[in-house]
Parts: C-alpha cells; structure tokens; sequence
C-alpha cells in the first residue's frame, strides 16, 4: 500500500496548496507536522504564483492500493 503525507497551506493570496511527501514515517506525530510546516512558513520557502505561503490549512495521509496485471 503505497502512502503519501499531504502538507495542506493557504498563500496570501487565499489557493490552497498541497505539498507531498511519498512514503513518510509511520509514527510522525501532530506537534511534529506542525512544526514543519510552521518551519516551511516561516523560512519562506515556497511561493505560488507570485505568493507565498502563509498559513496552515491541515495534514494527512493518503493511502492507495495498487493491483498490476500482467497483459
């Protein structure tokens, strides 16, 4: 099962933008995911059409199942 951790921010110009990251720890906590995302913002590191990010909207994980079939 593959998992993903979304970073969910809004930039000052009110979109919402979604960072991913593939395969994250499994015991990562909420104080962690906030303080990275809280690091994120305020070292600036991202900017979306000209606008950077500026708020914390959520986290989570996203699971899928993937079933291949050979043809």
């Amino acid at each position: 099962m593959a998992k993903t951790l979304e970073l969910i921010f809004t930039t000052t110009a009110g979109k919402d933008v979604t960072l991913t990251v593939d395969e994250p720890r499994a015991n990562v906590t909420d104080a962690e995911l906030l303080a990275g995302m809280q690091a994120i913002l305020t070292h600036n590191v991202f900017e979306v059409e000209g606008s950077p990010l500026s708020t914390v909207k959520g986290a989570r994980i996203v699971e899928r199942n993937i079933v291949e079939y050979e043809v």
